[in-house]
């Protein structure tokens, strides 16, 4: 059972200025953006990740590349655009303040599932095909490195959110409950019976008990047991 970081990027100038940059050219971290995308790549540091995807634009490439400048070796590199921000069509580069004004706006927040931007894709299609390139990449991982493996995906707010949804056994709907902020850790865990959400949005702490344990110089199950299930009554937690 391989073990994914979900990584949305720093801070960017559209971000700090309110506006929505979906799939624009030229959009990188600001300076906030670019420390923020530092101290996540040295939280990563103790993980020895076996693979690192992204999606093609700038600030997940820029994010990317200061978690891969602190790992110990050299993990594989894949550019993903399964998980390239939602196409926001006609809503791209306007300002957020304006859009809250718009009919769809109130959608979006109510029931995504049925939101589809103008000149854009819809909500669904984002969840299905961001859902469709972790799920590839976790097994492609563990087929690759065996159970234990660790590896980050570099993505997007809204992205990840329907990722995590997913995960949670969440309706889309209920997706604008989740938060993930810039330069956020998340990790899921898959196993053949159910997804292991094991955090959410989180910006500090330490990550070592991620790191694959070894034992008779082999790679041990770092799950609650080897089918997967849950632990009743919590667990042990990791040693």
């Amino acid at each position: 059972m391989a073990t994914v970081i979900l990584v949305r990027h720093g801070r960017t100038t559209a971000n700090a200025s309110g506006t929505l940059a979906g799939r624009l050219p030229g959009v990188k971290l600001d300076e906030a953006g670019a420390g923020q995308a530092v101290r996540t790549g040295e939280r990563l540091a103790v993980v020895p990740l076996a693979a690192l995807v992204t999606s093609p634009l700038e600030r997940c490439r820029q994010t990317a590349r200061e978690i891969l400048a602190r790992q110990a070796h050299d993990p594989s590199r894949v550019t993903e655009k399964g998980l390239s921000e939602c196409d926001y069509g006609e809503w791209q580069g306007r300002p957020l303040k304006e859009l809250a004004k718009e009919p769809l706006w109130k959608l979006v927040q109510s029931q995504p599932s049925a939101a589809v931007f103008p000149g854009g894709e819809s909500m669904q299609a984002m969840q299905a095909r961001a859902v469709a390139a972790v799920r590839r990449h976790d097994a492609l991982v563990e087929a690759e490195h065996g159970p234990g493996a660790v590896w980050a995906a570099v993505s997007h707010g809204d992205v990840i959110k329907s990722v995590l949804a997913d995960a949670l056994g969440m309706h889309l709907d209920l997706f604008q409950r989740l938060n993930v902020d810039p330069a956020s850790v998340s990790i899921i865990r898959y196993t053949a019976s159910r997804p292991f959400v094991l955090a959410t949005n989180t910006h500090a702490g330490d990550l070592s008990w991620l790191a694959p344990p070894k034992k008779d110089g082999r790679r041990r199950r770092a799950s609650g047991g080897p089918s997967g299930d849950a632990a009743v009554g919590g667990g042990a937690g990791p040693s």
